[in-house]
């Protein structure tokens, strides 16, 4: 497997205060990567300095051999990074089918590429509700509008932030069934989650922060229950 991502030693600032101290992370074709760890260490400022909404400051960040760490955001989307960020961020105003389609996003690589078809195949719920507008749906089926939105990017690297978080105990499972069948068809995907329980199953390789530093890197098995205490409070 070649690499696909590759962050070293990043740090991240936001005004005069360091989010970042040194953060390494590697994201191999086909891999699953979790990104863990406590709140405020760090997750979603290393996922924002990945997709150029908070500039790293220094360190080396390549997406595909290629440096992106001064390009702008839209940009490095482009290159074939799918975000699903915190929040969700829907558009409220358009329906379901309008939402997937404007992030629709064909590349000549693919020779199966996610289209409204298969992202409903995925979550049926979305075929249910296609004409519904985006506000008018559930936490968790905004949850799945918004994994959808990103996979009609046709992503190399699908990156989920808490994408279970608040959610109803069987729609999380739905999302993680969901994750499960992006693996096996080798979707590589870098995916911060609290649910230990359901993430380290799915987890390929994992990287541990703490305040805004890597403290681990390695196979989820290598995680001892003093590592899961310190860093997780697990």
């Amino acid at each position: 497997m070649s690499v696909l991502l590759n962050l070293a030693q990043i740090a991240t600032f936001y005004g005069q205060s360091q989010a970042l101290f040194g953060v390494d992370l590697s994201i191999q074709e086909g891999q699953v990567v979790a990104l863990m760890g406590r709140n405020g260490m760090g997750k979603t400022t290393t996922i924002r300095s990945i997709c150029g909404m908070s500039r790293a400051s220094s360190g080396s960040l390549h997406f595909l051999g290629v440096d992106i760490s001064t390009l702008p955001s839209h940009q490095i989307a482009r290159l074939g990074i799918g975000l699903v960020p915190e929040g969700r961020r829907c558009f409220s105003n358009l329906t379901v089918t309008e939402n997937l389609l404007v992030a629709a996003r064909a590349r000549a690589e693919h020779n199966n590429h996610w289209d409204l078809a298969k992202v409903e195949a995925l979550f049926p719920r979305l075929a249910e509700r296609r004409s519904q507008y985006a506000n008018s749906l559930s936490g968790g089926e905004q949850q799945m509008l918004a994994v959808g939105r990103a996979l009609m990017t046709n992503p190399k690297l699908l990156i989920l932030d808490e994408a279970t978080e608040g959610l109803a105990p069987v729609i999380r499972q739905e999302i993680w069934q969901a994750v499960k069948q992006l693996k096996a068809a080798g979707q590589s995907i870098l995916i911060v989650d609290k649910t230990i329980k359901e993430l380290l199953p799915v987890a390929d390789h994992c990287v541990i922060l703490e305040r805004g530093s890597t403290v681990f890197s390695g196979l989820p098995e290598a995680m001892s229950k003093t590592i899961l205490q310190q860093y997780l409070g697990v």
